[in-house]
């Protein structure tokens, strides 16, 4: 039987045989407030229900034809088929109705259930505020989970008008895809949807806190609405991300030269959110960790406008577009990446046009990380079932995508690029797509062909390195330059070949002067082949540098000749500009992952380099990288020098650093992070209590909460301790932070209570048990994991098979021995992959997991040997 998965062929078959029109959903949640304990199991069920019913109007190609819609629910009470009443008991299976005998032209389904709330973050998510003790709801539907809801044909392809009636508590609001309507008894009816995908359609429910705006353009008014819970209203920005919502509707209805196409838009803050936010039409979904508590820097304002610009274009490219079937996934979330990031580089008067730095130093080097993994794939991969989008949400379909997608602009001209996706958007307004709809559109307006580009970028796995050949005379004149490409082959058990593509790229020449590199010259060119020549160099002094993808145009490593990376490592933190340093960063970082520059050499280049770096976001993506290379690159025998150094210089640059600037927070939070010697871990203690200060450094709650999570996993913080802070911060952020603080202390009795809450119980709700495995994962902390590796391989199966999807992926992912960096963890792998007889999607996560520990093995050798 199918469960609850479905294949690419099922789905084309049922798009062959049904056109569906309309659904009418009726959903009682007046209990929500009292229903649902915590508590998940195999279907995410929180402990509550609620009546769905559902009636869908649909065309059929073929009398007496079979076919069947989609539900995931506890109880079944009724099924009407064109007036007939059919047995529940017989008909419904797994997730799936059968519907037999349908009858050529227009048929009508009416489907009465019980559906579950969760506590998982999928379907309809029931979360109960401690603050105020009130009951908030809000849906997630991607990939397949509005059948969690109501009986749908769920998949993109059969789009069709949805029309909610919601009957809620008093008191409550209702949100969906189209204006919220008055209640009448607490009964809230909207106006039918245009047509749109199921997995895109929305309901947000409960008491939550608004502040309501406008977009107004060439007469048109678009409201504008921001919601979120009341115990966060105080915290919330609501002009600052207008302002930024502003600028994407300003900035995208001119690119895509096609009005915003819904009748409102909305941004909710919504709890235990699952990823970072979701693009239903006109009702976006955000997670509330966006709204800060405390002071961050600039880049988190930075991530958050980007995630806002992204959610947005989706209302145009997923929304009014969509794919016809989940391969075209990377195009709809890289399309939305890429001019998200171009919105912020771009749009006038954006407080982020540095914004191809933050690219280029964490989108990129994630793509980068996935690319060479076993599970590397096409960026079209091949999406045979609902199972294999489910794990495909990866660094290749964002952000090597997106890296492409810029690939693409420079290949075929940004003016040209924005032409054809106008004339894309006009030509399949509320309909689905292939990719070869919109390269076509490409073609068109750049006069590219495409095909041959799209065969070799899209269709292909794996990197490749570029390298400059440069050969000077003895008075330093260039005689002869040239780009060399490799294909390196894929990693073990990836499949297909390595290719060598065709690039667009720029090279940068920077010379020093008054001590900073500044670029002189900069020649665009297309690289194809093994070996490229750049006649525009020859005869040229040989420049102090050489830079090959200057600006980042394309998706490639990088390597430098001898003489550009002595320069390079003796003055990164001197280019003039964000992006080139951010480059050389990453190039750095890609060269301690792959064991070419060892962790302490990195370290050396990061420590000589970083107190010059002005851009915050490379600053912190530095700082998360060093403390990775230690905990997982460097030899053992040196690690502990290594941390002492780096944790030593954090502390000098937090005393060094502008009273209350960013970088002061950021350093804050690096030394916290690594603190470990008893003078500081006493600083810690007196900055929490109060009788230690740094002038200008404010310890405020989520400041507090890293520091004492720190101290937890040093032994310094009991039970007692994180007690007493939670009873400071008794909100749903405190109660994830005392539970990670809790999972974090140094006992064996913590470990265990943490493993057991998370592994041996499933009563947790998604954002509880993500807060516990991030405790329990303590770098410091091997030996006393060691023993959980094979209770981990004896209990992951049974996990994957019995938890939602969400949960489950959690679990494996976070709880694999990643620490235990050894031959036997390999060996261990190795015989549960051979055994266990894993799904394809459990198989993946797995595969990937023991790369991790490949590489650290290899990069720990290296590290040795320097």
């Amino acid at each position: 039987m199918p469960g609850t998965n479905l294949t690419r062929d099922e789905a084309q078959e049922r798009a062959r045989l049904l056109t569906v029109d309309a659904y009418e959903i009726d959903l009682d949640l007046s209990g929500a407030q009292e229903g649902g304990a915590s508590g998940s199991g195999e279907d995410g069920n929180a402990g509550g229900t609620y009546r769905s019913v559902t009636t869908v109007r649909f065309d059929v190609a073929e009398a007496g034809a079979g076919s069947f819609i989609d539900l995931v629910a506890p109880a079944v009470h009724e099924v009407v088929l064109n007036g007939e009443a059919l047995d529940p008991g017989a008909v419904f299976k797994d997730s799936r109705i059968a519907l037999a005998g349908l009858r050529a032209g227009r048929n009508e389904l009416t489907v009465v259930a019980d559906c579950a709330y969760t506590n998982t973050g999928e379907g309809l998510h029931r979360f109960v505020d401690p603050v105020d003790q009130q009951a908030y709801l809000y849906t997630q539907f991607e990939v397949p989970d509005a059948r969690r809801v109501f009986a749908s044909f769920e998949q993109p392809d059969l789009k069709a008008t949805f029309q909610f009636t919601v009957k809620a508590p008093e008191g409550w609001t209702v949100i969906s895809n189209s204006p919220t309507p008055e209640p009448s008894d607490n009964i809230w009816r909207f106006e039918p949807t245009p047509r749109i995908s199921t997995y895109i359609t929305a309901l947000i429910v409960g008491p939550y806190h608004s502040v309501h705006s406008t977009y107004e353009k060439d007469g048109r008014t678009v409201p504008l609405g921001i919601y979120c819970r009341p115990s966060l209203a105080e915290h919330l920005d609501a002009d600052e991300i207008f302002a930024v919502t502003r600028q994407g509707f300003e900035w995208f209805q001119e690119k895509f030269d096609y009005a915003y196409p819904f009748a409102k838009y909305d941004q909710l803050f919504v709890p235990e959110f699952n990823a970072g936010a979701m693009e239903n039409a006109g009702a976006v979904t955000i997670r509330d960790q966006y709204v800060f508590r405390s002071k961050v820097t600039d880049a988190a304002y930075e991530v958050r406008a980007e995630t806002i610009l992204h959610e947005l274009a989706h209302m145009w490219f997923g929304d009014l577009v969509t794919m016809e079937w989940w391969n075209d996934l990377w195009l709809n979330e890289s399309f939305a990446t890429y001019t998200s990031i171009a919105c912020q580089a771009y749009a006038p008067g954006s407080k982020w046009p540095h914004s191809w730095t933050t690219f280029a130093n964490s989108m990129k080097t994630w793509a980068y990380r996935q690319d060479q993994l076993p599970s590397t794939h096409p960026i079209m991969a091949e999406i045979n079932d609902l199972d294999d989008v489910l794990v495909n949400f990866d660094g290749i379909t964002y952000a090597k995508g997106a890296s492409v997608l810029k690939q693409l602009v420079a290949y075929v001209g940004m003016d040209e690029f924005f032409q054809g996706v106008q004339a894309y958007f006009k030509a399949h307004a509320y309909k689905n797509t292939r990719l070869s709809d919109l390269l076509g559109a490409l073609e068109e307006t750049s006069g590219r062909d495409l095909k041959t580009w799209s065969k070799k970028w899209l269709e292909t796995a794996g990197i490749n390195i570029l390298r400059p050949e440069i050969e000077v005379d003895g008075a330093g004149v260039i005689t002869s330059f040239a780009v060399k490409q490799e294909a390196p082959a894929l990693p073990a058990g990836a499949k297909g070949e390595p290719v060598l593509r065709p690039h667009r790229i720029a090279i940068g020449a920077y010379e020093l002067q008054d001590g900073k590199l500044v670029r002189t010259e900069r020649i665009e060119l297309d690289v194809d082949g093994a070996l490229t020549a750049v006649p525009q160099l020859v005869g040229k002094q040989r420049p102090a540098v050489l830079l090959l993808n200057d600006d980042d145009l394309s998706y490639a490593k990088v390597r430098m000749d001898e003489e550009s990376l002595k320069v390079v490592t003796e003055h990164l933190g001197d280019f003039t500009e964000s992006l080139p340093r951010a480059l050389s960063w990453a190039s750095a970082w890609d060269m301690t992952r792959d064991a070419e520059l060892p962790a302490r050499d990195y370290l050396s280049l990061v420590l000589s380099g970083i107190g010059k770096e002005s851009d915050i976001g490379v600053v912190q993506s530095l700082h998360r990288q060093v403390k990775l290379a230690l905990d997982l690159y460097a030899a053992p025998d040196w690690r502990e020098t290594g941390l002492a150094t780096w944790t030593a210089t954090a502390l000098e640059q937090l005393r060094a650093a502008e009273p209350g600037s960013d970088h002061q927070l950021a350093w804050a939070r690096a030394f916290g992070a690594s603190a470990r010697t008893d003078a500081q871990l006493d600083l810690l203690q007196g900055l929490l209590d109060g009788t230690e200060e740094i002038p200008g450094l404010a310890v405020d709650t989520e400041l507090r909460w890293g520091l004492l999570q720190r101290l937890a996993a040093a032994g310094r913080a009991d039970e007692k301790a994180i007690a007493a802070e939670l009873e400071r911060d008794k909100t749903s952020a405190g109660e994830r932070h005392a539970a990670t603080a809790r999972a974090a202390r140094p006992t064996a009795e913590a470990k265990a209570e943490a493993w057991a809450s998370v592994v041996e119980s499933d009563k947790l709700p998604n954002s509880l048990q993500e807060a516990v495995i991030g405790g329990f994962v303590q770098p410091d902390q091997r030996e006393l994991l060691a023993p959980y590796t094979a209770k981990y391989f004896a209990a992951v199966k049974d996990i994957w098979n019995s938890r939602s999807h969400e949960m489950a992926q959690q679990i494996v992912v976070g709880h694999y021995p990643a620490l235990q960096v050894s031959q036997e963890t390999l060996d261990a792998t190795d015989a549960w992959l051979a055994s266990a007889e894993p799904t394809p999607a459990l198989r993946r996560l797995m595969t990937e997991s023991r790369a991790g520990i490949e590489r650290a093995l290899k990069a720990q050798q290296a590290d040795a040997a320097a």
